[in-house]
């Protein structure tokens, strides 16, 4: 789905066609900018759009800059009132996915370290398919990149073209998506979201030493399963165990949760989405659209008066 017509840059609420910067400038040059999706999601009952875990997104957007060591690092509340304006201009009340990209600006050499722009977009996207139905992925040729080649923990634009070459292989090859491994051979993750698998009723996923980011969307799963009374474990997991799971399942901001039911055409237990995965995808999706009392702190009203 397209952008909405409103976008904010630098601040200031512009029209999309308006919202520019120059061919030249670090981040299309080189890559020099660190970017959050982020969703919102309307709750008709209670006639208000809540953007979920706004404060933890804008701090990782902010770790990023100071890892790439921009000359500025925005504050989070001019960040936040940047996203939430735009939110405003566009009259948004409904499911959205929220963009946020902090960026090399100017025209200068690879080290240069600013000046420094921000951009937000909104594209209106409701629940995916796959959401529902499914997915069928591969591991990929494609590695993960490591912690001493570029910041997996680091949301860089720069970072994505290793995703996207994983992603594409794994597309051309008839897979819905793809899991990358760690140079050591170890479960990493998709090249959008963080892996989930079951075993003998405990959730198990890869850990932060494994190359991955750290998701906030993974720290939400971990906490609602918990919360459910699940044994949780993360640790380092071996492709062949995947092969062995009783369920899988992926998530992001972007993914949501997504079951995972084949890995290189291999079924993961019966091929169907699994009960475990089915529930937590049940409380997720009531806790971010604000549909029960726990956690109120992770939503940010769009619309709320006063």
């Amino acid at each position: 789905m397209p952008t909405s017509p409103f976008m904010s840059l630098n601040g200031r609420v512009v029209p999309y066609d308006q919202c520019n910067i120059h061919a030249f400038s670090g981040v299309v040059k080189y890559g020099a900018g660190v970017f959050e999706g982020l969703r919102a999601y309307w709750n008709a009952e209670r006639e208000e759009l809540f953007v979920f875990r706004l404060h933890e997104h804008l701090e990782r957007l902010r770790f990023g800059m100071k890892v790439l060591r921009f000359d500025t690092v925005f504050e989070a509340d001019f960040m936040a009132k940047s996203l939430l304006d735009m939110i405003r201009a566009n009259n948004l009340r409904e499911n959205v996915h929220l963009r946020m990209i902090a960026f090399l600006d100017g025209d200068d050499e690879l080290s240069s370290t600013g000046p420094v722009g921000l951009v937000c977009g909104a594209v209106p996207r409701p629940a995916s398919k796959a959401v529902q139905d499914g997915v069928h992925i591969a591991i990929g040729t494609y590695g993960r990149l490591s912690d001493n080649v570029l910041p997996p923990r680091v949301k860089s634009t720069a970072n994505y073209v290793n995703n996207r070459a994983a992603e594409l292989e794994a597309k051309r090859n008839g897979y819905n998506g793809v899991l990358m491994l760690t140079g050591q051979g170890k479960v990493s993750e998709g090249s959008g979201a963080c892996f989930f698998m079951v075993r003998n009723g405990a959730l198990h996923t890869p850990d932060v030493a494994s190359d991955i980011l750290e998701s906030i969307t993974r720290d939400t799963v971990i906490r609602l399963a918990r919360a459910m009374g699940m044994e949780v474990h993360e640790r380092t997991i071996d492709r062949h165990e995947v092969y062995a799971a009783d369920e899988a399942f992926w998530c992001g901001s972007g993914y949501e949760v997504q079951p995972v039911l084949s890995l290189d055409r291999l079924a993961i237990g019966s091929g169907a989405p699994g009960a475990i995965t089915r529930a937590l995808q049940k409380d997720y999706f009531a806790t971010v659209e604000g549909r029960t009392n726990e956690h109120p702190d992770w939503l940010t009203p769009v619309w709320a008066k006063g």
